[in-house]
């Protein structure tokens, strides 16, 4: 790859090039992608941003954002997709356009059955898992969650409290998960969740590739949503928020006290 440069999209000819990025990540038509070029010369005229990274002339990233309510300073991520390792510098031209128009947070959702997008977000830009949505979206039709129920991940990213380390948020401090009981049964018959017996801490699997899985069996991926929901909403109702993901696809959960 030769050097990477980042711009604000402002012409229709930009919106098309990214429209049609996204509809190639998501697998839909390009006649149909997740936002139409029209739409997304609307957001920007609106006080948006779309972001587009180039490998010279080839389109190699793309994000979008909104503000939020006027009173919360917030920005509202869209959408973002990049080739691999390009993500961080592609969400960071998105942070330095929130930032400089005077936004202290950014939320957006993802799968939370896509354990490299959990990584990146805990890991990486050192965000938070603030909610959990049930079927957000309702049923989708695209070629990468199509026959599956939408629940989604709320984050929160602190856009500008000091950066996270490497290892994200879970601290020197956290117990041993493998010496934690197993308090659920995943559909692979392992172990899905454990508990701190101190009660701080949940850790949460979930499987290795889940766009395969449910492209091979989309019962079982179902299986697997409907139990990583059940864990996650409890968690929620009882005061943890996602904290970070291991290499090896365990979320950890912390209690919003052992956080602070």
């Amino acid at each position: 790859m030769t050097s990477l440069s980042i711009r604000t999209v402002h012409e229709p000819a930009g919106f098309t090039a990214v429209a049609d990025y996204f509809s190639d990540v998501w697998q839909t038509p390009r006649t149909a992608p997740p936002l139409l070029p029209e739409t997304l010369n609307s957001l920007a005229h609106a006080g948006g941003a779309v972001h587009a990274g180039y490998d010279g002339e080839r389109l190699v990233g793309a994000c979008v954002a909104v503000f939020g309510p006027p009173a919360s300073r917030e920005t509202y991520s869209l959408l973002a997709a990049a080739e691999r390792g390009l993500g961080p510098q592609i969400k960071r031209a998105q942070r330095a356009w929130a930032v400089e128009l005077g936004a202290l947070t950014m939320r957006w959702t993802f799968d939370p059955l896509v354990g490299r997008n959990a990584r990146f977000n805990f890991v990486k830009l050192g965000a938070t898992g603030t909610g959990y949505l049930v079927d957000f979206y309702g049923p989708m039709a695209d070629g990468v969650n199509d026959g599956d129920e939408s629940d989604r991940l709320e984050v929160t990213w602190d856009l500008i409290g000091p950066p996270q380390g490497q290892s994200g948020h879970a601290g020197p401090g956290t117990p041993d998960r493998e010496a934690a009981p197993a308090t659920h049964t995943a559909p692979d018959g392992g172990p899905l969740a454990r508990r701190d017996p101190q009660d701080r801490y949940v850790w949460c699997r979930v499987p290795d590739d889940i766009v395969a899985l449910r492209a091979a069996d989309p019962e079982a991926a179902l299986g697997w949503r409907r139990a990583v929901r059940e864990v996650f909403t409890k968690a929620f109702a009882d005061g943890f928020t996602a904290t970070d993901m291991s290499r090896d696809g365990w979320y950890t959960l912390t209690r919003r006290e052992a956080a602070s």
